[in-house]
């Protein structure tokens, strides 16, 4: 049984993340707005096709990312923030293919 992607879950587990690693805490429609950047990023890279084998380039990504928000006025996470939240959400998306795992032994 696979384990689906839930929204308000990353955004839990992004938050708690930033809370013990930064001490800080942004809106849930702030960390949502990078959570949808990361996805249009698998997007426009073809990372979402079941039949592409190629690596996510964490370097590219979190510099798209912190790109996209420089250029939203209406963005308040700090930029010294950014690679906490994009490496949180790839940590709650790898605990689901752990999970995942773990349920096909």
């Amino acid at each position: 049984m696979a384990i689906m992607y839930d929204e308000n879950e990353a955004i839990k587990y992004i938050k708690a993340a930033l809370k013990q690693s930064e001490g800080v805490s942004y809106s849930d429609d702030d960390i949502l707005n990078i959570i949808d950047i990361i996805w249009d990023y698998y997007e426009q890279n073809g990372l979402l096709d079941l039949d592409n084998d190629d690596e996510l380039d964490y370097d590219h990504l979190l510099d798209s990312v912190k790109h996209l928000l420089k250029k939203d006025k209406g963005n308040k996470v700090k930029e010294e923030h950014v690679e906490t939240i994009v490496k949180a959400e790839l940590d709650y998306e790898y605990s689901l293919e752990d999970d995942d795992e773990e349920g096909a032994e």
